[in-house]
């Protein structure tokens, strides 16, 4: 018996959540939810490695573009086929080798870098300038009193004494 009443208590709901019932105006906050991504986590394309195409300017060198034979002299076409062999493995596997060798080591420094960086930025950087605009506001305000009471009267009175000032240009023939 106590059991039953426990159960049909209005505190305990069958569905839903205390704070998210399952109601059609809370419902819409649902589908707005956006989820956390964790970005350390999360699966990197291997296909497009530039998906942001920040290499695009980067000079893309191939054989045709390094090595080439004008019309009339031209090397035996085994020499040619293994000159471009050559020229696109070596290319990839330097690459290859220097990329395993150093890349680590300067993904590493470069992380430290962007880490320094922003939290310069967000620790230092942003919170000076937000005190240089708010001292500067308070330094701008004192400026524009003085320039009010020191300055406004002496143009004005200035302005009123050169206003009858007169000029007149003849032209004499």
């Amino acid at each position: 018996m106590f059991m039953q009443e426990f159960l049909h208590s209005p505190f305990i709901r069958k569905q839903g959540n205390i704070y998210k019932p399952n109601n059609k105006d809370m419902d819409n906050d649902s589908l707005n939810e956006k989820t956390m991504e964790d970005v350390h986590t999360k699966e990197i394309d291997l296909v497009n490695r530039d998906p942001k195409h920040i290499n695009d300017d980067v000079v893309k060198v191939d054989f045709e573009d390094v090595i080439a034979e004008p019309a009339g002299t031209y090397s035996f076409d085994g020499v040619w086929k293994a000159s471009f062999t050559t020229f696109t493995v070596t290319k990839y596997w330097c690459y290859r080798l220097l990329t395993a060798l150093v890349g680590i080591p300067l993904a590493l420094i470069w992380g430290i870098f962007f880490a320094i960086l922003s939290f310069l930025h967000i620790w230092a950087v942003v919170p000076c300038v937000k005190s240089y605009l708010i001292e500067i506001h308070c330094v701008s305000r004192v400026y524009s009193i003085c320039v009010h009471t020191f300055c406004d009267p002496l143009f004005e009175a200035m302005g009123k004494c050169f206003s009858s000032i007169r000029i007149r240009l003849t032209k004499e023939v």
